[in-house]
């Protein structure tokens, strides 16, 4: 999920506030009380139609502009209110801080309750903890101007602060963060993780260091699709730098940086064979080693009966073959090494007969 899409998952929590700033500028505190008001209440009908449940953020934001608004007219003092956007804001920063410097995220929690399906591999996770340091200190500073606003500065002062402010911070930060992942991110290299022989991580390194000869230990993952007593097999491309145009595994690929084991998997298996929402089980765990790499294979099962759309960049051919057609062919050495290790196992646990 980007930024952007999460951001508008989030921010209609806060609108009821920047449509009280902008009314109230226009035509005074009762006004913007009602237009806010109103906002919430449409808002909360419309999401309740929507996703069948209340937003109570919205609530409650709504609620805080009823009473310190209603303590601003009858007192008739409007610090009260002008209060009301550091009083949230204290508690933005709190929440970012806490999430950011803790290891107790708070708002992936909240955005993994509330935006259904979203998930975040571990390099995601850094860059979000990363941003949500920095998003902590930004706001820290734009709160305590705001205090300072309502004590010392002009109403236009303060509603420039507390409103127009705020969303000059937001842009800002998310045309700098594009610009920075646009421009000065090499998004052509492609690291690996590095791992030790019990898979824990060391570093990562790129693609071809790993390839060269080094015998840098590095994740895969396999998956074997078994129906009917039948193996599908994928030809591999005759551009593949390694074993090209050998028949090999159903799928198979690198672990990506920042990727589980299981990431991994659904990804290689929706890009080469146009799978996905299938059943899986653990098969085997082991270390292969060619001439110019070494890997540590993660291999599954699958025996759901899918429809295949076999990638036609990466794969030249897919079909399925018997155990009789592979061991009739075996010698004539159009498989890879590494598949026929795991079809002798297979054989082995009468798993294809």
């Amino acid at each position: 999920m980007t930024k952007l899409n999460l951001l508008k998952k989030l921010l209609p929590g806060f609108l009821p506030i920047f449509i009280f700033i902008a009314v109230d500028e226009i035509w005074g505190t009762i006004a913007g009380i009602i237009f806010a008001i109103a906002f919430g209440i449409i808002y909360l009908i419309f999401n309740y139609i929507k996703e069948k449940k209340i937003d109570k953020f919205v609530i409650a934001d709504t609620s805080l502009i009823i009473i310190l608004g209603g303590i601003s007219i009858v007192l008739k003092n409007d610090t009260f209110f002008k209060l009301k956007p550091a009083f949230v804001e204290t508690i933005l920063v709190a929440i970012l801080g806490y999430s950011g410097f803790s290891s107790n995220n708070i708002i992936l929690k909240m955005t993994s309750h509330y935006v259904k399906g979203v998930e975040f591999n571990n390099l995601q996770i850094k860059q979000i903890t990363r941003n949500l340091k920095v998003l902590f200190f930004i706001f820290l500073i734009h709160t305590i101007l705001i205090y300072y606003s309502v004590y010392f500065m002009s109403d236009e002062g303060w509603a420039f602060i507390s409103g127009a402010l705020f969303y000059i911070i937001f842009a800002v930060f998310f045309i700098f963060e594009y610009v920075r992942t646009r421009l000065f991110t090499d998004t052509s290299v492609e690291y690996l993780p590095v791992i030790d022989e019990k898979g824990n991580f060391i570093k990562k390194e790129t693609r071809k260091n790993v390839h060269n000869g080094s015998k840098l230990l590095h994740p895969v993952v396999h998956l074997h699709f078994i129906v009917d007593n039948k193996i599908l097999l994928q030809k591999r491309s005759k551009n593949k730098k390694i074993m090209p145009g050998k028949w090999d595994t159903s799928v198979g690929g690198h672990v990506s940086f920042g990727e589980s084991i299981e990431e991994s998997l659904l990804r290689e298996t929706s890009e080469e064979v146009g799978v996905r929402n299938f059943n899986y089980k653990f098969f085997k765990q082991y270390i292969w080693e060619s001439d110019i790499e070494r890997e540590m294979v993660f291999s599954f099962i699958c025996f759901d009966n899918k429809d295949f759309a076999c990638s036609k960049t990466e794969i030249e051919e897919c079909k399925f073959w018997s155990k009789k057609e592979i061991e009739k062919n075996r010698d004539k050495k159009i498989f890879t090494p590494n598949f026929l290790i795991e079809f002798d196992i297979l054989v082995k646990n009468q798993i294809l007969k």
